[in-house]
């Protein structure tokens, strides 16, 4: 997959593709219906299969201090796309000069001239231009003038409702990542660099890798049982882990990070880039009496852990 940046201009055989567009935050099962008819109109053209989406997510820039709502930074989208089978993946920088084009302009500028589209899908939903003026059915009549064709995909639901990122985002804060993977066909999944830490994992027998979830909507706090992909480096592989989400009160610290350990994993893994799994939540965060008493626990968490990523 070739992640593209419209802006910096495009080869010959970037242009012409068949893709969705959309935030795809999560990339649920609504997502992946869009995309598979995207999926359809490039092979019936024998074109390269794109997403159009956009970094920062638009939400982030016309509201830079609202709480974090992300459940997928730009690298864990990424990722899932490529495993998705994704060709291209344009990402439109999400600027003032992007926020303030009209619909008619964005269609044009953008999708025709800019990217040479020949096939575009989106949801029912879909909103596009300055303020949010244009609709799906905006989007086919400039789709029929520029020369490109539009698809709207239906919303898909089940049983408990049409799949959307706000579902997903209210089973990760109660608790319930299993219930977020039915609605995102996968595991919920914080990609990221790990970086150093203050090696009391080490200490207490359990080095942990540890990971920023800055920017992104927490999961509720508290230690699940993970599975975890190294992505890079020389231990490049799938391994079953424990993880903890949240601030440590038992050593008093305050902000909310990611820290995983590993099972049967000896290494270095400073500087690497993994993608943790949330299988299932454990138990929350705890302040405990002692150290003694922190690592019995932990030894009873991994116990569990393990128990639970055994039949996954």
């Amino acid at each position: 997959m070739r992640t593209l940046d419209f802006w910096s201009g495009l080869k010959n055989d970037d242009r012409g593709a068949s893709v969705a567009i959309g935030n795809f935050d999560g990339i649920h099962l609504g997502h992946q219906a869009v995309i598979d008819v995207a999926r359809q109109g490039a092979v019936a053209r024998q074109a390269p299969l794109g997403i159009v989406t956009f970094e920062p997510h638009p939400r982030e820039y016309f509201a830079p201090d609202a709480p974090p709502f992300r459940l997928m930074n730009a690298e864990a989208k990424a990722n899932r796309l490529e495993k998705l089978g994704i060709e291209r993946l344009y990402q439109l920088r999400f600027d003032a000069v992007l926020a303030t084009l009209s619909p008619g302009a964005f269609a044009k500028d953008v999708l025709a001239d800019g990217l040479g589209l020949t096939h575009v899908v989106i949801g029912e939903d879909f909103q596009f231009g300055k303020d949010r003026r244009g609709s799906a059915t905006d989007l086919v009549e400039f789709g029929k003038a520029l020369g490109f064709d539009v698809t709207i995909a239906p919303l898909v639901s089940n049983t408990q409702g049409q799949f959307s990122s706000t579902n997903i985002r209210n089973a990760l804060s109660e608790g319930r990542p299993r219930d977020a993977a039915e609605m995102l066909g996968h595991w919920h999944r914080i990609d990221g660099e790990v970086f150093g830490g203050d090696q009391r994992g080490r200490e207490l027998g359990y080095p942990t890798a540890n990971m920023s979830i800055d920017g992104l909507h927490p999961p509720k706090f508290g230690i699940y049982a993970v599975k975890v992909d190294v992505l890079t480096g020389p231990h490049i592989g799938t391994y079953d882990g424990a993880a903890s989400v949240g601030v440590r009160p038992m050593f008093g610290e305050n902000k909310a990070k990611l820290e995983t350990y590993l099972f049967d994993f000896a290494g270095d893994l400073y500087g690497e880039h993994l993608s943790i799994a949330f299988v299932s939540y454990l138990r929350p965060e705890a302040k405990f009496e002692g150290l003694d008493a922190l690592v019995k626990q932990m030894d009873q968490d991994c116990l569990d852990a393990r128990a639970i990523l055994a039949d996954v």
